[in-house]
């Protein structure tokens, strides 16, 4: 954090909280609000996720201790945090219901069938931070985007943008779930906003619908079974028993959202760098297994699917495929990978051609 300008006159705080709604707005966020550094409750709830090994093989999740919930042990010198949110919805769940139905089809995360939120998000929060130096001077601060042990959930519902649903994403009840977060610590004593409060009342629909039964309680999220987590975080074999479950699922997974009501309210956004690359919105299993390394490498620049690599791709697209029907086209994509060098891949791809009835 950088050092304020000494013996310079105190802001009027209130009218910097305003200004800085309307700063970021200017900045391209639909949302912003101002939280305190207090999360006790949520860093019981954090312990008892922890204690219970609901994180699966996310070590980092329980790495930084207590830092997450402490936003003053993080950085130093903090006293509010600039909670803010981007969409990315696309107004398209019949489309989504339609791809997921379709058992040759690709279903991708919607917030990743375009270009990673992060490099995009972190700009404009850098920015914001440089309009908030001008109105202030000099000031504490650091920008997170998914880039540091941070609680951005809880603290955003504590700005008041939106509440925690059950199925543990964040729900803005004039405009669904459908955004990204992003977070500014700062130094500055600005005045907070009123928490957002719960909506979903005896709703359980994220609950029921969702795939694996990884949303094993409201709020409690087992990691180990959610789709979003063995197609993205986790390494290895998936477990057999969760494998029928996937579904044509192969990276990332928003059944909880999509099912959600409150999406109703979703705003549509038109960001260009959110229109899907490659028609993942539409390939076929068949067409993106074929995807060599260097086509894989080429074609995900820029994107978050990037992160999970080629092997651990071909190993989510080979479940899919032993899960899709019994046609020519997906029998013979894979058999032109049974004898994969990875040994991960190798093992998915016989696994799915015994579920086509092929030795």
């Amino acid at each position: 954090m950088s050092l304020p300008i000494a013996n310079a006159p105190a802001p009027d705080y209130p009218a910097l909280a305003a200004r800085i709604r309307l700063l970021a707005r200017e900045a391209g966020f639909q949302r912003c609000g101002i939280a305190g550094i207090e999360l006790g409750e949520d860093e019981q709830h954090l312990r008892d996720w922890l204690a219970n090994g609901l994180y699966g093989s996310m070590e980092w999740m329980a790495r930084h201790g207590e830092k997450r919930s402490r936003p003053a042990e993080l950085i130093p010198g903090t006293l509010r945090v600039i909670s803010v949110g981007l969409d990315y919805g696309r107004n398209d769940d019949d489309s989504a219901w339609d791809t997921i139905a379709d058992g040759e089809r690709a279903y991708v995360a919607r917030y990743a069938l375009g270009r990673d939120y992060h490099k995009l998000m972190r700009g404009r929060l850098q920015k914001l931070s440089e309009r908030i130096g001008e109105e202030v001077g000099a000031f504490g601060h650091r920008v997170f985007v998914d880039s540091a042990p941070v609680l951005e959930r809880a603290l955003a519902r504590n700005a008041g943008l939106g509440f925690i649903g059950k199925h543990t994403c964040l729900i803005d009840k004039h405009g669904g779930s459908w955004f990204f977060l992003g977070e500014i610590y700062v130094d500055l004593p600005l005045p907070v906003d009123p928490p957002a409060t719960f909506h979903c009342g005896s709703c359980t629909r994220c609950i029921d619908v969702c795939p694996t039964g990884a949303i094993v309680a409201p709020h409690r999220l087992d990691a180990r079974r959610c789709i979003s987590y063995l197609t993205i975080e986790h390494e290895g074999s998936i477990d057999e028993a969760l494998r029928p479950l996937i579904g044509n699922r192969i990276f990332g997974c928003d059944d909880c959202q999509l099912v959600c009501p409150w999406n109703k309210f979703a705003k549509t956004t038109d960001e260009p760098d959110f229109r899907a690359r490659n028609d993942l919105d539409r390939a076929t299993l068949a067409e993106l297994f074929a995807w060599t390394e260097a086509e894989f490498l080429q074609r995900t620049e820029g994107s978050a699917i990037r992160r999970s690599g080629h092997a651990r791709w071909l190993r989510n697209i080979a479940v899919a495929l032993g899960n899709a029907p019994t046609t020519p086209d997906v029998v013979a994509a894979l058999q032109s990978r049974r004898d994969e060098a990875d040994p991960v891949v190798r093992e998915h791809v016989a696994w799915a051609l015994a579920r086509h009835g092929v030795a």
